[in-house]
């Protein structure tokens, strides 16, 4: 299922989510899975050499990113505020929880 929606958009996130019995997924919950995808994306190109999701998709993706959004984490929340750009992936070798990026990766993304 998770690899399933490494393509997927937000909105098809949300649908799957109301699939669950869920209403909605609230703008901070979207918030938090894209951040955590656009992150783990850039992880994999940039430290694994690795693409799990086009180029198209990360650039339509990273545009949807509102940093006026808070998602309850400060310190990532401060850190997309300051880093984050939508146009490249580099930002994320400035990203504070780079071993939750690796985590993540190796446990669901690394034999993609």
């Amino acid at each position: 299922m998770i690899k399933r929606m490494v393509g997927a958009n937000v909105s098809v996130v949300a649908m799957q989510v109301k699939e669950l019995g869920v209403d909605s997924v609230s703008k901070k919950s979207e918030q938090i899975i894209l951040r955590i995808r656009l992150s783990v994306a850039a992880y994999s190109y940039e430290y694994k050499n690795k693409s799990i999701m086009s180029d198209a998709e990360f650039d339509r993706l990273s545009y949807l990113v509102d940093t006026n959004i808070t998602t309850g984490n400060r310190k990532l929340d401060n850190f997309f505020k300051k880093h984050f750009e939508p146009a490249t992936g580099m930002w994320v070798r400035k990203h504070p929880d780079k071993a939750g990026l690796e985590n993540i990766y190796h446990r669901i993304w690394k034999d993609y």
